[in-house]
């Protein structure tokens, strides 16, 4: 069996708007390997956060299936998918979306104190995890302290700290200058290779797509 850590398969999801059915997505599949980046490119309004949030277990399909290291979980109840959420799958969005009163050590360690971590031991994980990304002498910094770049590789290392199988990430670096945007994409990529997991990158950056391993192009509510 291959070692897929996301496989879609037959997706479809529609939504109500105005008394009329809308379908974003009809019969779209893809799969993304272990260690395997994929970018997923498309238009705006093409659907693209609507698939990483079907992916991620934030939304239900309509119909088809959602696969996480081989397992079927796009009906699972809520509590499991809850926890595949925290455990399996780290989220990277274009803004960082970090707690301004927190540290970033602290920002890296809480979800996995939250995931049941001992505190001294999600401190001593988040602060590998930051020095692994350049920020070892920023650790006790707040966001407001940090520049944009700084900021993201703390929401990297957030995504990372409970060594998820898949990475979904929403332009992770949308919202940096170019020079930047490539420091932080080549340290997310190290880091996903590292660690041999799985990631699905939105962008709308096509020379950081060309870098990635593959590149998928959502057109018409499927990929190609």
């Amino acid at each position: 069996m291959n070692n897929f850590m996301l496989r879609v398969e037959g997706l479809e999801k529609s939504f109500k708007q105005a008394g009329q059915s809308l379908t974003v997505f009809k019969d779209l599949s893809l799969q993304v390997a272990e260690g395997e980046i994929v970018a997923l490119v498309g238009q705006s309004g093409s659907g693209k956060s609507t698939l990483l949030q079907l992916a991620g277990l934030l939304d239900t399909p309509t119909s088809g299936s959602v696969w996480i290291d081989n397992q079927p979980v796009s009906t699972l109840p809520e509590k499991k998918r809850t926890a595949m959420r925290s455990h399996d799958i780290g989220f990277i969005y274009q803004f960082h979306h970090l707690l301004p009163e927190f540290t970033a050590l602290e920002n890296v360690a809480m979800p996995a104190i939250i995931a049941g971590v001992k505190y001294k031991r999600a401190c001593e994980k988040a602060a590998q995890y930051l020095q692994d990304l350049g920020l070892g002498h920023r650790l006790t910094h707040r966001p407001a302290q940090l520049s944009g770049g700084e900021q993201q590789r703390v929401a990297i290392a957030r995504a990372l700290i409970n060594d998820p199988k898949l990475i979904l990430a929403d332009e992770p670096t949308g919202n940096l200058d170019p020079e930047t945007s490539d420091i932080v994409f080549n340290l997310l990529m190290e880091q996903v290779r590292i660690r041999r997991i799985g990631a699905l990158i939105a962008t709308h950056n096509h020379d950081l797509a060309d870098e990635m391993d593959r590149v998928l192009v959502l057109e018409n509510g499927t990929v190609s």
